[in-house]
């Protein structure tokens, strides 16, 4: 089992993470904070010309529920999306939260997070 989950797009960087954060809200989810990887390297005088986003996404209902079973899951929040350019491609990826909750061996956590996952994938591959 990969601990991911990426597509790949014709969209452009920026488009892909427009789509990602309309297609989020309309499932009552959000972006909480964006990180440009790419500006922030840069500006660390970093040579790294790649598009390379990483948003942190939640949706606060899920995350008072799950947070209520288990203070660990905290390690975990907020879920990630990452939107990158390689070799002229913009892929859209995400570590799966099956995969983060399941260090935990906790069957009610895993159950909810196989819910939130394919809430995610369902946004990824929307946004592709």
């Amino acid at each position: 089992m990969d601990f991911h989950y990426s597509v790949s797009t014709t969209k452009s960087v920026e488009e892909a993470v427009q789509a990602i954060e309309q297609n989020l809200q309309t499932l009552k989810f959000g972006v909480l904070w964006q990180l440009d990887l790419t500006a922030k390297l840069q500006s660390k005088g970093i040579p790294f010309e790649r598009q390379y986003r990483v948003l942190e996404v939640c949706n606060p209902f899920e995350a008072a529920n799950v947070l209520a079973k288990n203070d660990l899951v905290g390690y975990f929040l907020p879920c990630k999306v990452v939107v990158y350019e390689q070799n002229g491609q913009t892929h859209i990826g995400l570590p799966k939260p099956t995969a983060l909750i399941g260090l935990l061996k906790d069957r009610e956590l895993q159950a909810i997070a196989e819910k939130i996952e394919q809430t995610l994938i369902q946004v990824l591959e929307s946004s592709k």
